[in-house]
């Protein structure tokens, strides 16, 4: 670093005539006060002095200042700045061969050293890339682009820095607008040369968005795959997608994609064996179409075998309870106890292997059940007791089991409002009709716009027909007395004719209570659907209602623990409820540990969540994780207590922010030129980049001045002199 100093003035005639004529007329004066002293040597001393005096305030009265120029000894440094996001792999830049390259081919020159030879003599060039992370490469890109983070960090990571070269597609979404590092380069006076890559609108291209594949299948259960494709061709084509699972097995479907917009379709796969799967799916690239590397995605499933344990509790054995239990009893995925309180009974119990002799005592026993059916029982000698009712309560809300109302004419689920299973139904009853309604005539259900789409009365593959088969069912002739759904619950059915001042009767009502589930059967009638098709829609409804409830609680389970989380298909930056189950190696819920799980996502970054105990009768734990990438996070859950440890994983659904196919945006790049009083240079001018530069005028030097006339120092000599002359005075007897 060199350093000149000088001392300047910012004079103006005026003061320069008037320093002048002051100091003459002083030293006149002095001179003849001086004569006649008799030519005395103190006066003489004094009276020179008082012309210094008059001397040092003319020359302030032209404001002179000490100026230090900082000349540096290093070459002005050049900052080339290239994005290496995923969005700048979309190929939508045209060449003058007629050919479409990439984003991030066409700003490969810059990133050769070779291309700045010519500028190496007279400038120091450093070429970094930023990504969509931190700033840094990382080779990957699992959020989204930050453009203002690399150019406010320039001038702080680079020497003497005279100007920024910048090349990409301008698609930021992460960090402050970039506008607002422009405008501090402004006042550092460092220009910016933006290199926009892209094409501002899409080019013809079919995107596969998602792939909304559940987290486990069962065995021989069919699974339905819904995903999502957008499109930018400007008309509608019919093609057939093929879904591919790992093991070579392959499902296809002819949709119609609609234009300009999205469609959303599904697929049914059926898996034949247990394990973990991968599924892809592939749209066939369309004859106008650019990019086909969005064409396809993959997401994992996991197939396993299953066995759900399941109790029925009812008194009288009507119609609806003998064939439910026939329908689960037959279910090979499904482990059904039953438990009847028949008032003609000698005692509880039953007469096969289905049957219990008691309700389930304690926790140990009670938490085995996923899936809980209440019948026409209630709060009754030789029934339910307060203290059942507190453990199904906390067994729904606390370790996600599923909870089924199924009232009867007898009205005796009446005594369980006033109970804490009170909370849990979703419909509100009528008291002065404890028994409900009966009619000779049948009536029917409707569903509701939620029903029409709800997996739970999915009785036929599509839509229409799914519509058809309900308004076709056999009728019911009676229904509980109902008189609204609870504020928080899903109404599904409703009475096709009868309504009061609520609106229609609820009849098929679902809610959330805790962590798991609730529904409320408003007939008994179910039995009948039976009719011309035997077990066709009867079995299918409540193989779907069980499997609905007992989803949560089985997505991941080990010897003494069980891992669950809502949403079931997470979206990405969406927090997701993480909630465990501990249990000791005797099998009773543990009350309080250390319990914590490690997360691993795709990019390989680690986190480390802590539960907090959350029902200390019931072994829950919870906590809560917000992943920021899309694909299967590892999760490997532990305790410190019961040493066990659970090995997992989940899959986040969602599109990455960073995307192929996404229009560039050249107006951002251009308008971090303008602020910045630089240029936007095609990419075909690549050449003009090293003319801008070469033509940049050496940096001026750091300049320090310091204002003498009014700096505090010499105002304070200037004091001490005029203290010198007053005692000087007082000492040669002139005062």
């Amino acid at each position: 670093m060199n350093t000149v100093h000088t001392l300047t003035f910012l004079w103006v005639p005026w003061s320069i005539i008037s320093s002048i004529l002051l100091v003459a007329v002083t030293g006149g004066l002095c001179f003849v006060a001086w004569r006649r002293s008799g030519y005395r040597r103190d006066y003489g001393m004094l009276e020179l002095l008082r012309l210094f005096l008059v001397c040092y305030v003319a020359v302030l009265l032209n404001q002179p200042e000490w100026v230090e120029e900082f000349r540096p000894d290093e070459k002005p440094t050049i900052a080339v700045l290239w994005d290496s996001s995923a969005s700048m792999d979309t190929r939508d830049v045209a060449t003058s061969s007629s050919t479409v390259k990439s984003r991030r081919e066409a700003i490969a020159p810059i990133i050769d050293t070779e291309f700045w030879k010519s500028l190496e003599e007279r400038m120091s060039i450093v070429i970094q890339p930023f990504s969509a992370v931190d700033g840094v490469s990382t080779g990957t890109a699992v959020r989204g682009t930050n453009l203002h983070e690399p150019l406010t960090q320039a001038p702080r990571q680079f020497k003497n820095l005279r100007a920024i070269v910048i090349a990409s597609d301008g698609d930021w979404n992460e960090g402050e607008p970039p506008v607002a590092a422009a405008s501090m380069l402004r006042l550092k006076g460092i220009p910016v040369y933006a290199l926009a890559a892209g094409s501002p609108s899409r080019l013809p291209d079919v995107e596969l968005l998602s792939l909304d594949a559940p987290t486990f299948g069962i065995t021989g259960k069919s699974v339905r795959i819904p995903f999502t494709i957008d499109s930018t061709l400007p008309r509608e084509h019919v093609t057939t997608v093929t879904l591919k699972s790992s093991d070579g097995e392959t499902v296809t479907k002819e949709i119609r994609i609609a234009p300009m917009g999205r469609t959303s379709e599904w697929v049914i796969w059926k898996p034949k064996a247990t394990g973990d799967y991968t599924l892809t799916l592939t749209v066939p690239k369309h004859g106008d179409e650019l990019l086909a590397e969005n064409n396809e995605i993959s997401v994992p499933i996991a197939i396993r075998e299953e066995k759900l344990k399941v109790l029925v509790v009812e008194s009288v054995p009507r119609w609806e309870y003998r064939y439910l239990r026939n329908a689960l009893s037959r279910d090979p995925g499904v482990d059904v106890s039953c438990l009847l309180f028949h008032p003609g009974l000698g005692k509880t119990g039953g007469g096969n292997k289905d049957y219990i002799k008691q309700f389930p005592s304690g926790l140990d026993e009670l938490s085995k059940y996923d899936v809980v059916f209440l019948g026409d029982v209630g709060l009754e000698d030789g029934q339910l007791t307060p203290e059942d009712c507190r453990l199904l309560k906390g067994l729904v809300e606390h370790q996600a089991s599923g909870l089924v109302f199924m009232p009867g004419w007898q009205g005796r689920q009446l005594s369980l409002m006033d109970t804490e299973l009170g909370d849990l139904c979703p419909v509100h009853l009528d008291a002065a009709q404890p028994g409900g309604w009966g009619s000779r005539t049948a009536s029917h259900f409707e569903l509701t716009e939620l029903g029409r789409r709800s997996l739970l009365t999915k009785l036929a593959d599509t839509q229409e027909d799914n519509t058809e088969v309900w308004e076709g069912l056999p009728g019911f002739q009676w229904y509980a007395p109902v008189t609204r759904a609870k504020a928080g619950s899903d109404v599904l059915c409703v009475h096709k004719d009868i309504s009061n001042e609520f609106g229609r009767l609820p009849l098929l009502v679902t809610r959330t209570s805790g962590a798991g589930k609730v529904l409320f059967m408003g007939t008994d009638g179910a039995w009948r659907w039976r009719k011309g098709v035997e077990d066709k829609y009867h079995y299918r409804f409540w193989g779907q209602v069980v499997r609905w409830m007992a989803y949560q609680r089985n997505m991941a389970k080990g010897e003494t623990m069980r891992l669950y989380y809502s949403p079931e298909q997470p979206q990405v930056r969406q927090t997701i409820a993480l909630s465990a189950n501990v249990m000791e190696r005797s099998g009773e819920p543990l009350p309080k540990g250390d319990v914590t799980a490690r997360i691993v996502a795709p990019s390989g970054k680690a986190e480390t969540v802590r539960f907090n105990s959350s029902g200390d009768e019931w072994g829950a734990f919870s906590s809560r994780y917000t992943p920021e990438e899309p694909g299967r996070h590892e999760v490997t859950m532990t305790c410190k207590q019961t040493n066990s440890t659970l090995e997992t994983s989940f899959f986040v659904q969602g599109v990455a922010v960073e995307r192929i196919g996404r229009a560039a945006r050249p107006e951002v790049m251009e308008e971090i030129a303008r602020v910045t009083q630089g240029q936007v240079i095609g990419l075909d001018r690549l050449e003009q980049v090293l003319q801008s530069l070469a033509a940049l005028p050496d940096p001026p030097p750091s300049v320090r001045r310091v204002q003498l006339w009014c700096h505090p120092a010499v105002a304070g000599t200037l004091i001490v002199l005029l203290a010198v002359f007053w005692i000087g005075r007082k000492v040669i007897g002139l005062i």
